[in-house]
């Protein structure tokens, strides 16, 4: 198991406890809310660096595409 960091948050006293009352299991809850959230945020991170990308791509032209891939062959 990977080492565990501590947050602390406030919630209203009426939100905790209906917590207690569906016995629902808030560190297991977050966690797994937490890893949604960050695994939908890096993917839009790298949708967006792929779209740079693209755009860097396009103004390449054909012939220097042709030429890279050649020579990376012959390594």
């Amino acid at each position: 198991m990977s080492e565990l960091a501590t947050i602390t948050i406030k919630i209203p006293k009426e939100l905790k406890k209906r917590i207690e009352k569906l016995k629902i299991d808030v560190d297991s809850f977050i966690c797994e809310i937490l890893e949604r959230e960050i695994a939908k945020r890096e993917e839009r991170e790298l949708q967006n660096i792929a779209e740079e990308l693209q755009k860097i791509l396009r103004k390449a032209p054909r012939d220097e595409w042709i030429k890279a891939i050649r020579e990376s062959r012959e390594e």
